[in-house]
């Protein structure tokens, strides 16, 4: 399992990088979905949204999931091209395949990578 040690992470399986604001799935989380198919974000930019809000939904051959936003913060972008590349969520989790990105974020439960790991194994047990 990939997990930078330079982001943060919820324990709902999504990850948050401070330095850009940028929001993403986890690797766990897209491994778990396996191919995903389609993506819907369920917000604008210039919104503002609630740690552990709805942010977007995704389907995948095997379950469809929400995404929930790791921190509070207003969205400054919005990852358009997923609608047209769902699988980029696949193929570059943490790069590509960022969803939103989140100005003015704040939100201190999220979990370092160390931590994050050991909560992704807590649950394969």
């Amino acid at each position: 399992m990939n997990t930078p040690t330079n982001l943060k992470y919820a324990q709902s399986d999504e990850w948050f990088d401070p330095a850009s604001g940028a929001v993403g799935i986890t690797d766990y989380a897209q491994n778990q979905l396996s191919d995903i198919v389609f993506v819907e974000i369920l917000v604008e930019a210039g919104e503002s949204i609630e740690a552990g809000k709805p942010i977007a939904s995704i389907e995948s051959v095997k379950a469809s999931s929400e995404i929930y936003a790791p921190a509070t913060g207003k969205v400054s972008a919005v990852n358009t091209a997923l609608a047209e590349k769902p699988e980029t969520l696949n193929s570059d989790p943490f790069g590509a395949g960022w969803i939103l990105k989140i100005e003015g974020a704040a939100n201190p439960d999220l979990l370092d990578a160390a931590a994050y790991e050991a909560h992704c194994a807590s649950r394969t047990h």
